[in-house]
C-alpha cells in the first residue's frame, strides 16, 4: 500500500513526496483511515514506529478540509499531549513538514525555558498545539489557553507520562476538554492505571497493535562486548578511531556518567556533547542539533533524555552501561536501523552487568553475538560471566504487520507494566552456528 490509497488530499501527498515517503509504516497503514473516519483510535506503538505521522496526518487533513469548507472555527482545534521537551519540538517539526502546503498554524510549548516567546505566539492564535503537561497547565491557569473548542485530542507515550510522575497533570487537562471530541490515545504498554484511562477517554475505539516490545530489528546487527568496568572508556576511545562511525549515540545509566564520558572523550580529541535532565533545554537542543548536523561526532545520553530522539541516518548506537530494565536494551539501540535501513548496536559488558545481560537474552529470545575483536578483552572473567548466561534461547513469535481489532483494551502482561523506555522496533540478532556465546 501507498500513502496515495489512503484517500489523502493533494497538497500532504505533495508534501509527503518531498520528504521522501511513499509507503506508510504498519501503524500508518492501520491508523490513517481510522482517524479519518473520527473514530477514536487506541494505537500500542513504541517510539520509532511511526506514529508521529499516523496522528500528525489525520488532524492536518481535518484541520484543512474545515478551513477549505468555511468553518474554521477560533481558537485551538487540536491538542498533542507528549511527555518530553524533545518529542514536542519533533512532533510540531513533523507537523511543519506534512502541513507545509496547507497554511495551518501550529505552536509548540514546553517547560525549561521562558514562557514568553510561548505566549506572545499564542496570543497571535493557533490551529495545533503540542505540549508537555506541566507547561501546557500553566499557561491555562494564567489565561493564555484555552481548551473549549479542541476537537481532536491526541495523548501520546501514555506509559510514558506514568512513568514520569505526570499522570495526575494529564487527567487534570483531560477534564478542561470538551466531552465531544475525537481522542487518539498512543502507549507502548498498557500498564493497569494507562488502561484505566484509556477506558475513561476513549469511545468505542479501534484498537492498532505493532510489534510486541520484545522484537528486535532485522536490519540491526548487534554485538557484545566482554570488558572490566575500568576499560569501558579505553574500548570506547578504541571503536572511535573508526572512522566509518560518523556518529554514535551513545547511553550510560545516569547523568553524572554521561558527563564523565564526554569529559574522556574530549580528553582523547573525540568531539562529544551530553543530553539529560540536568542540562537546561538550551543547552540539550543545542547539542542535540549539533549531533543532527554532524558537528557534534558523538552524543551521550541518558534513557530519560533520549526518549523519542529521532535522528535520521544514525548508524551506530553503543550502550556503554547496560540497562537494568531489558525493554529499555530494545528501546536503545532501536535509535538506529529506523525505516528500514541498516544500524549497528554495540553493548559493553562487565562483571557486574552479567545479569543485565541475561534478562535482555531473554526478552529478546535470542543470544547476542559476542565479539573479541578488540584489546580489551577480559583476560579471566568473561568466560565465568558466560557460563551464567542461559545456554539455550527460544526464538519468540513476531508479528510483521499491525494487528486492528474492534476490540475492548485488552491488559497487558507483567512484562509490559515495567515502567522504563519498554520501546523497540523490530530487531534481529546476528546469528552464529557456534556456541551463542563463544568469543570468536
Amino acid at each position: 500500500m501507498l500513502f496515495k490509497d489512503l484517500n489523502l488530499i493533494e497538497p500532504i501527498l505533495r508534501a509527503l513526496n518531498t520528504e521522501g515517503y511513499s509507503t506508510p509504516t504498519p501503524i500508518q497503514e492501520q491508523s490513517i483511515p481510522v482517524a479519518l473516519a473520527g473514530r477514536d483510535l487506541l494505537g500500542c506503538a513504541q517510539t520509532g514506529t511511526g506514529k508521529t505521522a499516523a496522528f500528525a496526518i489525520p488532524i492536518l487533513q481535518h484541520l484543512y478540509a474545515e478551513k477549505s469548507n468555511g468553518q474554521r472555527t477560533k481558537g485551538i482545534r487540536a491538542l498533542v499531549l507528549t511527555p518530553t521537551r524533545e518529542l514536542a519540538i519533533q512532533i510540531d517539526e513533523s507537523i511543519a513538514a506534512y502541513g507545509r502546503h496547507l497554511g495551518l498554524k501550529h505552536l509548540v510549548v514546553f517547560g525549561g525555558v521562558s514562557q514568553h516567546p510561548q505566549t506572545a505566539a499564542l496570543r497571535s492564535g493557533t490551529d495545533i498545539l503540542i505540549a508537555t503537561p506541566g507547561r501546557l497547565l500553566d499557561l491555562m491557569q494564567q489565561g493564555y489557553i484555552s481548551l473549549s473548542n479542541i476537537e481532536i485530542f491526541v495523548l501520546d507515550e501514555a506509559d510514558r507520562m506514568l512513568d514520569m510522575g505526570f499522570i495526575h497533570d494529564v487527567k487534570k487537562v483531560i477534564a478542561k476538554l470538551p466531552s465531544k471530541r475525537q481522542t487518539l490515545f498512543f502507549s507502548a504498554t498498557m500498564p493497569n492505571e494507562i488502561a484505566n484511562l484509556a477506558d475513561s477517554i476513549l469511545n468505542e475505539p479501534v484498537r492498532v497493535e505493532v510489534t510486541p516490545v520484545s522484537s528486535t530489528a532485522q536490519t540491526i546487527q548487534q554485538s557484545m562486548f566482554f570488558v572490566e568496568k575500568m576499560d569501558k572508556k579505553h574500548l570506547l576511545i578504541h571503536l572511535l578511531k573508526d572512522k566509518s562511525i560518523e556518529r554514535a549515540l551513545v547511553f550510560a545509566r545516569t547523568k553524572h556518567g554521561s558527563d564523565k564520558v564526554v569529559k574522556d572523550l574530549m580528553q582523547h580529541g573525540v568531539h562529544a556533547e551530553a543530553i539529560h535532565g540536568n542540562k537546561s533545554q538550551n543547552a540539550r537542543q543545542r547539542a542535540l542539533s549539533n549531533f543532527k548536523s554532524g558537528a557534534t561526532r558523538v552524543l551521550v545520553a541518558t534513557d530519560i533524555a533520549a526518549r523519542g530522539i529521532d535522528i535520521d541516518n544514525l548508524t551506530h548506537v553503543i550502550n556503554y552501561e547496560l540497562p537494568n530494565v531489558p525493554e529499555t536494551y530494545v528501546h536503545r539501540i532501536g535509535r538506529t536501523g529506523r525505516a528500514g535501513a541498516s544500524g549497528i548496536a554495540f553493548s559493553f559488558c562487565d562483571r557486574e552487568e552479567r545479569e543485565f545481560l541475561r534478562d535482555i537474552q531473554k526478552l529478546i529470545g535470542n543470544a547476542i553475538h559476542v565479539t573479541n575483536e578488540h584489546p580489551f578483552v577480559m583476560a579471566s572473567g568473561s568466560a565465568d560471566i558466560r557460563r551464567t548466561l542461559p545456554q539455550r534461547t527460544t526464538q519468540r513469535p513476531q508479528t510483521q504487520t499491525a494487528r486492528r481489532t474492534f476490540t475492548t483494551i485488552e491488559r497487558s502482561s507483567d512484562r509490559n507494566t515495567r515502567s522504563e523506555n519498554n520501546a523497540g522496533q523490530r530487531m534481529a540478532v546476528k546469528k552464529t552456528n557456534r556456541f551463542p556465546y563463544q568469543i570468536d
